[in-house]
């Protein structure tokens, strides 16, 4: 048995996809954590870009928000939210994207807007934010989340934003079981490689449509004692540091 999470495993496999240097809009949950770990360990000069604004944040704990202080105090420097986009992002100058979502589809396109119908959902989800402008204009995207058939669908409630299929910059979808890729030719996701102990039958029941297999399916190496290590003492600090009660410093009252 491992001495592992597949959370856990789900970070590691997300971080290595990260080359040093690499310019990475993140968002906050996993993607952040994978990006964060990377940084850490084999990309030290990873640019990390929040939505907020803030422009190569190096935060010592997961911050709780695109606009957490912590990124902030930590960024080479602070633009405003346009500009992010369109100086930044829509300019090109974006490598790659981290996204999560609600519902994912064979094709990679992607649904963080309702459960159910538009107008009358059974769940209405935080929307779209910059994920449609992530997934079109990021030189190449990432989908971080865990797999069910509840979340893998042959078929999305609502497209929010769009994958392999039309966005045509998606390059994995890293679950807790494995890592999916895009087919050529129809852009169709096929499983590409396995985590230890994970199986084929394990990713097939775990997603809503047939999932085919690739050519050649890869064995995803386990986490190495350093990169368990390290992203267990930032689970650490981030825990320790959110446990903090939050002290405002008001003006004293003058007394009547």
């Amino acid at each position: 048995m491992s001495d592992y999470r597949r959370e856990e495993m789900m970070a590691v496999a997300a971080a290595r996809l990260l080359p040093d240097g690499c310019v990475c809009f993140v968002g906050i949950g996993l993607p952040g954590t994978a990006c964060n770990l990377a940084r850490l360990t084999h990309a030290p000069r990873l640019v990390l870009i929040y939505e907020s604004g803030t422009i190569g944040a190096r935060p010592s704990v997961l911050p709780l928000s695109i606009g957490d202080g912590e990124l902030a105090e930590t960024a080479a420097c602070v633009v405003p939210l346009p500009d992010i986009f369109s100086d930044y992002l829509q300019a090109g100058r974006v490598d790659v994207g981290f996204l999560g979502a609600a519902q994912i589809d064979r094709f990679g396109n992607l649904n963080t807007t309702v459960i159910g119908p538009y107008d009358k959902p059974r769940v209405r989800l935080p929307g779209a934010g910059g994920a449609p402008e992530i997934a079109a204009h990021a030189r190449r995207l990432f989908v971080v989340m865990a797999a069910t058939p509840r979340s893998f669908v042959p078929a999305l409630d609502f497209c929010t934003s769009a994958g392999a299929e039309q966005g045509g910059g998606l390059q994995a979808v890293i679950t807790d079981f494995g890592i999916l890729r895009p087919r050529g030719g129809d852009g169709e996701l096929v499983l590409a490689a396995l985590y230890p102990e994970a199986t084929a039958a394990e990713a097939r029941a775990a997603v809503g449509w047939p999932l085919a297999l690739a050519e050649t399916l890869e064995q995803v190496p386990p986490p190495t004692e350093l990169e368990l290590r390290t992203l267990r003492e930032l689970e650490a600090r981030t825990a320790a540091a959110h446990s903090q009660p939050v002290v405002l410093a008001l003006p004293a009252l003058e007394s009547q």
